[in-house]
């Protein structure tokens, strides 16, 4: 069973020997991994499990990995069931100039030569799950009087300690990653419950109910409704005026 607290790693790799090679020693760093050896039973994997991350061998033997980038990347998230934001790597033979401009130009985050050297693939890995979600660096998130420890699982608001459900502690942690963004009622449901599960939008509303309540009298304020869009943390003024403020004491002092 995949646990969603963990980042789940799609390998999509031909050869036994590497695929194997990779599953066992990503899964020993602490990944979860789903497996694939052709497009076909990757796009499986892509339109049911909702990886947080996807390595793709450039050379596969139902269609080529170049192929199936351009495929994720040009997905609208709804009919195709495909997350196009999910961040992809590719494995290649070939990585001279113009391979990896091909492989950047299709929509790939990052291409790396085989052979590899597995200690920097795990690097290279690490660096592109940060870049897609901050939270999971293990650092510390503040917004406000809101922060959060991504390590211990841990949030506060001015000081104390807020009793947070699970996924009221995920739902805080993906709008405090950019937190005047707007995250789709979709984005939300995909990232916080996973379409795997049974979240709908009646779900989705009451957690931010919950944690609007659990913040007191600043929930509205820190928990946005965009009304038939979605949700966000913080208006972009409140973080400017609250800046202003804190220069204001600054100088006072």
């Amino acid at each position: 069973m995949i646990n969603r607290d963990r980042a789940t790693i799609l390998l999509i790799e031909e050869d036994d020997a590497t695929r194997t090679f990779l599953a066992d020693h990503l899964t020993a760093d602490g990944y979860d991994m789903l497996v694939a050896d052709c497009v076909r039973d990757g796009i499986r994997h892509l339109e049911t499990s909702y990886p947080d991350l996807a390595l793709i061998d450039v050379d596969l033997p139902d269609s080529s990995g170049l192929d199936l980038v351009s495929h994720i990347r040009e997905a609208d998230g709804v009919a195709s069931r495909i997350d196009p934001q999910v961040p992809l790597m590719l494995l290649s033979a070939r990585c001279g100039e113009l391979d990896r401009v091909r492989g950047f130009e299709r929509g790939a985050d990052d291409v790396v030569e085989k052979p590899f050297s597995y200690r920097e693939l795990r690097c290279r890995v690490e660096a592109l799950l940060r870049r897609a979600d901050p939270g999971r660096s293990g650092g510390r998130l503040r917004v406000a009087e809101i922060e959060l420890d991504t390590a211990s699982r841990t949030a506060l608001l001015g000081g104390a300690v807020l009793e947070l459900s699970a996924k009221e502690f995920a739902l805080l942690r993906v709008l405090a990653a950019d937190p005047t963004r707007v995250f789709t009622k979709a984005e939300l449901l995909r990232t916080v419950w996973g379409r795997r599960t049974v979240g709908t939008t009646r779900t989705l509303d009451s957690h931010a109910c919950r944690l609007r309540r659990k913040l007191g009298v600043d929930g509205g304020r820190y928990v946005v409704n965009v009304w038939g869009v979605g949700y966000r943390l913080v208006d972009a003024p409140a973080l400017v005026e609250e800046r202003e403020l804190r220069e204001e004491i600054a100088l006072a002092a």
